[in-house]
């Protein structure tokens, strides 16, 4: 097989979160952004080492799973949602085996309790990314995600299913203002341009809502009006602050250079398992805060018994997995990498009432040697790239009893299993907790235990 040629062929084997395997005389094909049981035609677009991967030209018939009668109106554009037009059932019984299949290629003698769903499988998502653009080259300005498969063209996602009708009726207003004012959104080829994304955040809980508008620093206009309008919006929920960041960096990803409260607060608060946490900008939280909650109990379930004993909480974000702990322990200690969350997570164990958290601000890899403490137990919970092989070999040398692993990229879970179980740990029992319906992602709960 060559690089440009075309062939069809159905989906059989199929991988976390979305590679499905095509099978042809010629060979095997890789397919992204595929669904089980599709005929596809597809093009050649990449070959490593006699690995063939192929783009979707064409679905010549969809998957038999497809029965899903009222998808959004985004679907097979947008960029985000792929299970979408599969049952949510049917979806849990994919990322269930997905999920088993990964892990029984680095685990033997392990309880696998399944997949537990998502609370709600609509409106979940209590945060987002819009991005200026334009659906086309030189087309109309655009608010919304990224078109399937491109770097550049943006979909105008007004009406997503994912999220609470607040954000779609934000959006529908941010585009429509910003048309009307005719400022530009940043072009990243030529560097120029003004409107870069949008951010919204919004509590299930509490309603509560944050919006942020980020911006180049190549025009300076005057946003007072921009704020007038957000809070003429009839929203269900309650805008708590509207802000503006400056972003200059050359990369497409939402960075801080500064930001101006242009309303309100740079901050909004969510309630999980009884506990209330402030939540900034740019501080990790789940996106699910339902999910989450299934997510943490099973979490917590895993931890077990911490009475009188030091946890480690590393990756720890806003301190949520710590502060749900922190009650039964003797101390927690959590470590994460950005300062603005560290800070959120000190405020939120104050206003919990805790005074057996502490927490520090660092890289795990660079910090955790000069931890005072020694843990007990370790609760792991890193971003989707899992952990770093030095750090990982660092977390090993304390010896702990049991590890609980929380991993949003299996992937990145089975690949640290390897040297965990080499060290002399074993998986006990596993669990998934599906964060994300619609979407091939998935959240994997892990409690180890050290072969004595």
């Amino acid at each position: 097989m060559k690089k440009g040629e075309i062939y069809e062929g159905t989906i059989g084997k199929f991988d976390f979160p979305d590679r499905g395997v095509m099978e042809v005389m010629e060979g095997r094909i890789i397919v992204k952004k595929s669904l089980p049981g599709q005929k596809l035609q597809v093009m050649i677009n990449k070959k490593r080492g006699g690995r063939c991967e192929g783009r979707i030209l064409q679905v010549l018939e969809p998957s038999p799973l497809e029965t899903e009668e009222n998808p959004c109106t985004h679907s097979g554009i947008c960029g985000g949602c792929i299970y979408q037009t599969i049952p949510y059932e049917e979806q849990l019984k994919i990322k269930e085996k997905q999920v088993k299949d990964l892990l029984d290629s680095v685990c033997q003698d392990y309880q696998f309790e399944g997949i537990k769903a998502s609370p709600i499988f609509c409106g979940y998502r209590n945060k987002m990314e819009y991005s200026f653009g334009d659906e086309y080259k030189d087309g109309p300005l655009a608010l919304g995600l990224h078109k399937r498969g491109s770097f550049y063209d943006v979909v105008n996602t007004t009406e997503c299913k994912i999220v609470h009708p607040d954000f779609n009726q934000i959006v529908k207003a941010v585009k429509a203002y910003f048309e009307e004012t005719g400022l530009g959104f940043y072009k990243k080829m030529q560097h120029t341009g003004y409107l870069r994304h949008l951010l919204v955040r919004r509590a299930v809980k509490t309603g509560e809502i944050l919006v942020d508008l980020v911006t180049t620093s190549q025009a300076e206009p005057d946003l007072s009006s921009f704020v007038e309008m957000l809070l003429q919006l009839p929203l269900e929920g309650r805008l708590v602050g509207i802000l503006h960041t400056w972003n200059d960096s050359l990369s497409d990803a939402v960075k801080n250079d500064r930001t101006d409260v242009l309303y309100g607060q740079d901050y909004f608060y969510e309630e999980l398992l009884g506990l209330k946490f402030k939540i900034s900008p740019f501080s990790f939280f789940q996106t699910n805060s339902l999910g989450a909650e299934v997510l943490y109990e099973k979490a917590r379930e895993y931890v077990g018994d911490t009475k009188d004993k030091v946890v480690f909480d590393l990756y720890s974000g806003t301190g949520t997995i710590a502060q749900i702990i922190a009650p039964v322990a003797s101390k927690v200690v959590g470590v994460e990498i950005v300062e603005e969350a560290v800070e959120a997570a000190r405020e939120n164990t104050r206003g919990n009432g805790l005074n057996n958290c502490q927490y520090i601000a660092g890289n795990v890899l660079k910090v955790i040697d000069g931890i005072e403490d020694k843990p007990d137990l370790i609760i792991l919970d890193p971003p989707r790239d899992g952990i770093h092989p030095k750090a990982l070999g660092k977390i090993i040398d304390f010896g702990v009893e049991r590890i609980v692993y929380i991993s949003c990229k299996p992937t990145s879970l089975v690949r640290d299993l390897v040297p965990l179980q080499e060290a002399g740990y074993r998986v006990v029992k596993s669990c998934c907790v599906d964060m994300f319906p619609g979407t091939g992602n998935v959240e994997t709960v892990c409690s180890l235990s050290r072969i004595k």
